[in-house]
């Protein structure tokens, strides 16, 4: 059985409507993105996945994988692609204390502003906490810095190696709405299902007239 919600329901983004979980619009935009990375092995793929469909995205990445990865890390600013912070260890909130969490969280925000400083990349404060775990004391600093903290509206299950390819993308397909925020990973763990899914939603998206857009610095939590 799985443990997390495929679709995020409307009584949860109630709960904790200060974090954006979906972004309801006219425009038929969705919103991809990528958690974990950079990796040479699946992050070169899933960019060039991109380009070949005309698609944009938002890309959460851990701190130490910029660090040892940084002209891919560069690639994906210099592909038009958006940034986010996912900690630099991939740490559990709920695990963790307040102080280590914020230290690593700060870790992630210098790594990744190092680098995106090379390109003249103007850094959006977007936070995502890995596996969506954070505590209220934890949010509250990070928001208070300025971040929006970014859930998601579909969890396409790429990481579970319990669930077929299949209904990986099915996940996905069968959830869409305009303003759904989706959650792929840009992991070793996640490439069977991944790679069968995405270049399979990417055409959905534009056989259906799906705008595929990165995070806007712009945006704002919407009223649930």
């Amino acid at each position: 059985m799985n443990l997390y919600w495929v679709k995020t329901n409307a009584f949860i983004r109630r709960v904790f409507s200060n974090y954006i979980w979906l972004l309801p619009n006219n425009d038929k935009k969705i919103y991809l993105t990528f958690d974990d990375g950079p990796i040479p092995e699946i992050t070169e793929w899933i960019l060039e996945e991109l380009r070949t469909h005309n698609a944009k995205a938002t890309f959460f990445c851990i701190g130490k994988n910029v660090e040892a990865n940084p002209q891919l890390f560069e690639k994906i600013i210099a592909q038009g692609h958006s940034i986010g912070n996912h900690t630099h260890n991939h740490l559990n909130g709920w695990k963790s204390n307040t102080t280590e969490y914020l230290e690593n969280f700060q870790n992630c925000e210098q790594t990744l502003a190092k680098f995106s400083a090379k390109l003249n990349y103007a850094l959006p404060k977007f936070f995502r906490p890995p596996y969506g775990k954070i505590k209220k004391s934890q949010a509250k600093i990070i928001k208070n810095k300025g971040y929006k903290i970014i859930m998601w509206d579909i969890v396409s299950g790429d990481f579970d190696c319990k669930i077929s390819k299949e209904k990986c993308l099915n996940n996905i397909i069968k959830n869409i709405e305009a303003g759904s925020i989706i959650v792929f990973h840009d992991s070793l763990k996640a490439y069977k299902n991944l790679k069968y899914a995405l270049p399979k939603v990417l055409a959905y998206l534009q056989e259906n007239n799906f705008n595929c857009v990165q995070l806007d610095t712009d945006i704002k939590v919407p009223k649930q």
